[in-house]
């Protein structure tokens, strides 16, 4: 290997980045140099504000621990590229750290290598949309830190209220969902879970007492809170589903059916099965293919239908 001494550096502090203790020894033979050379190039790299300990022990050695400050970092090219992709992703997350994001993008790409500059290049993410319900980092920081300390989280929620009580709650997922985040908390008031809009959120300090955190029905996350914006009282499926036949091409309805079922029945007629918080949002899902439609079943959607078709007929009269 290289042995001169910035080659060295990177080295060692590639090693010491991949696992948490080093014996001296082992360092000294993967860096072909003396443990004397070694202690100096630790003693170099706490010049450079690395918190690099010394360990005990029959063979002694080294770990490198959290510091103060941000020192240089070490990434090796996949690293490199996860990185610079989830900042680009980040702008369309709804978190309000997008100038912050772009500025530490700028700076990674200007270190990168060309053959990694060419890569992440590749990769544009754009957000759709005005954005005025980005959420305050400082919320999702404080937030993220009751999760984790398991501690009731006491907050206002939606515009100010003067003598309003705060939301007591305990937190236990925060999640992403449609470019906004979101809050799974047990709602101590309403002894329920709740979802919250983080945006929407202003933490108070300090946070309540210590909680023992609570199962999730179902024990998946994702499924529970989906669950819950289809309108379900757990992680299932939409509570209105419905089966249609449309004068349409499967190929036509599949982009634009959502989490429905198409399934083909010949060149212009396929059979399309789809959810809905109501019958009549479901009945108005339907209309919205502009074509033909054959109500399969059940019964409710039916009688929605001609809810619908009757109270469009009188908005046209």
């Amino acid at each position: 290997m290289t042995n001169g001494p910035s080659a060295r550096l990177l080295a060692l502090l590639s090693l010491l980045q991949v696992r948490r203790d080093w014996p001296g020894q082992l360092l000294a033979e993967r860096l072909e140099v003396s443990p004397r050379t070694v202690r100096r190039d630790v003693d170099s790299l706490r010049e450079l504000g690395y918190r690099v300990h010394a360990v005990k022990g029959p063979d002694g050695g080294y770990r490198l621990d959290a510091g103060t400050a941000l020192p240089p970092l070490l990434f090796d090219d996949e690293q490199a590229v996860a990185l610079a992709v989830a900042l680009r992703v980040v702008a369309a997350s709804g978190a309000g750290v997008e100038e912050a994001a772009a500025r530490a993008l700028t700076t990674l790409r200007q270190v990168m290598p060309s053959r990694l500059r060419h890569r992440i290049d590749a990769v544009q993410v754009s957000a759709v949309g005005a954005r005025p319900d980005a959420v305050d980092p400082d919320v999702l920081v404080a937030v993220t830190a009751a999760i984790s300390a398991h501690e009731v989280l006491r907050f206002d929620y939606g515009p100010p209220e003067d003598d309003a009580p705060p939301r007591r709650a305990e937190p236990h997922h925060l999640v992403s969902r449609g470019g906004r985040w979101y809050l799974l908390a047990w709602d101590l008031d309403r002894d329920d879970w709740r979802t919250f809009r983080a945006d929407r959120m202003t933490p108070r300090t300090p946070t309540g007492p210590r909680f023992t955190p609570r199962e999730v029905p179902g024990g998946d996350v994702g499924a529970f809170v989906a669950g819950r914006f289809r309108g379900a009282d757990g992680p299932g499926d939409w509570p209105c589903t419905g089966e249609v036949v449309l004068a349409l091409p499967a190929r036509d309805v599949t982009p634009y059916a959502m989490d429905g079922v198409v399934e083909e029945l010949g060149p212009d007629r396929c059979r399309l099965v789809l959810g809905s918080w109501s019958w009549t949002g479901l009945a108005a899902a339907v209309a919205r293919f502009d074509a033909d439609v054959t109500v399969v079943g059940p019964p409710e959607l039916r009688e929605a239908c001609a809810r619908l078709s009757r109270r469009l007929a009188d908005a046209a009269g």
